[in-house]
């Protein structure tokens, strides 16, 4: 599943992409663990990133391109640096190494830097870091960072089957690929002085680094997909709409200045700069995303919203049957029901009243509302209601007068009634309601109610 951290970089990288005359954004699946690969897997980013608006069909999209379809390349460039000198061969055992240095967590002691060993089966590659000295990554995001040398072990580009491992396959893709910005999750710092002096072994400028802010819960914890819900497609899933969902990860970290906040994707392609990225982690706030998700589902043209409810109103989703749907019944609600929901997916619950053949049953929302008193408040109701005009209007002015005769505001009123006919305490306007669902319906409802309230 697509990661919203990893999301949150590619827009991030689409958007440098985009701002740049001829730029282009690279999309390279990594895929040479085996155990982590599988071509629905390689689907499945493609279209995460499609929902985002990163589609193929854009000239500024490149790729994707495929790790294993350049082992050839890789494997010629681990041959050059040991041909240069800046590689050598090594047979050392972990056991071996333990047993040199006394200790399970130092790092390799290049025991076999002047060894002159050859190819052999068995034997990884070592890359030779410089002894003395400092390696400087200058990071747009997070300035210059001084790693010194001799704290960087001379570490493994092949394995002893003579295969790249993945900091050399990398280094060696995006050289290829001619990749000059790297902009990715900061989680990836402690890796890049050893891309950096392999950029350089080859003779060629590193790129330019851009390490984002990790992405925390509201515990200030990293998010995890153990424990919180970080699947771009979750999301989706749910009902974020995609527009709302670019929109609040591109304010991850990053943000035009201006108090702003809620505002089309071209507008901040337009404003985003790499630079203005700031340092501390940046809290992905459910909430508030949710209720941006609410402001795209209000702008949303009311034909556009329909289309867009379309999923939850049939299977799996929908607990009705689909003879049971009124299209045009529907098309009445969903004005009401476009400035409640804040995300797609409720639509389901603020509807299915209407489409079920009873009201549906929430214990909580019967609690609360069917208090003593309730089954009279329900008995006046449908006196006076039997008595108007189906109208909202009559509707309204009948319950109206079921309050003043019990002596209640028209809300505690409404309460058990509400939850009698649509069967919770939260929904759509009452009289509209009321008035859809129909002069025979809602009696049978109430009527339903009232001898439940009697039995109990």
């Amino acid at each position: 599943m697509f990661h919203v951290g990893g999301a949150r970089s590619a827009l991030f990288n689409w958007a440098v992409a985009r701002q740049q005359a001829g730029g282009r954004f690279v999309l390279r699946i990594e895929d040479t663990d085996e155990a982590r690969n599988r071509p629905e897997w390689v689907d499945g980013i493609l279209s995460a990133l499609s929902a985002i608006h990163i589609n193929e069909s854009d000239s500024v999209f490149e790729g994707p391109y495929f790790q294993s379809h350049n082992t050839e390349g890789q494997r010629e460039a681990t041959i050059r640096l040991s041909r240069e000198g800046k590689a050598y061969y090594c047979d050392c055992t972990r056991e071996e190494l333990i047993k040199r240095t006394g200790s399970q967590h130092l790092g390799y002691d290049g025991f076999c830097r002047d060894r002159g060993l050859k190819y052999q089966e068995g034997r990884a590659l070592r890359f030779r870091t410089p002894d003395e000295g400092v390696t400087v990554v200058n990071d747009v995001v997070r300035g210059s960072t001084q790693f010194p040398n001799n704290a960087i072990e001379d570490f493994v580009i092949a394995r002893g089957n003579g295969n790249p491992v993945f900091v050399l396959a990398n280094a060696a893709d995006d050289i290829r690929e001619g990749i000059t910005h790297v902009i990715r999750g900061e989680e990836h710092l402690s890796n890049t002085p050893k891309q950096q002096l392999l950029w350089e072994a080859f003779g060629v400028e590193p790129p330019v680094w851009g390490h984002l802010p990790v992405i925390v819960n509201e515990k200030r914890q990293k998010l995890s997909k153990r424990r919180d819900k970080v699947a771009l497609e979750d999301y989706l899933g749910e009902g974020f709409l995609p527009d709302a969902l670019v929109n609040y990860l591109m304010l991850l970290g990053w943000g035009p200045g201006d108090n702003v906040e809620i505002r089309p994707y071209d507008e901040l392609e337009k404003l985003f700069r790499l630079e203005d990225v700031n340092k501390a982690s940046a809290f992905f706030d459910v909430k508030k995303l949710t209720a941006f998700n609410g402001e795209y589902i209000r702008a949303l043209p009311l034909e556009s919203f329909i289309r867009a409810c379309r999923r939850w109103l049939e299977a799996p989703y929908a607990p009705w049957a689909p003879e049971q749907f009124d299209e045009e019944q529907f098309r009445i609600l969903a004005e009401l029901a476009q400035t409640r929901i804040t995300v797609l997916g409720e639509i389901t619950r603020y509807v299915d009243w209407l489409f079920l053949d009873e009201a549906p049953y929430d214990e909580a929302s019967w609690t609360k509302a069917m208090k003593a008193g309730a089954s009279d408040i329900l008995t006046s109701t449908r006196e006076r209601w039997s008595a108007g005009e189906w109208t909202t209007k009559a509707l309204k002015e009948g319950l109206e007068a079921v309050a003043a005769e019990h002596d209640l505001k028209l809300g505690k009123a409404q309460a058990p009634v509400r939850v009698a006919v649509t069967g919770r305490t939260i929904g759509l306007p009452l009289f509209e309601s009321v008035e859809i669902l129909g002069r025979e319906r809602t009696f049978n409802r109430i009527d339903g109610a009232v001898g439940k309230l009697v039995s109990e």
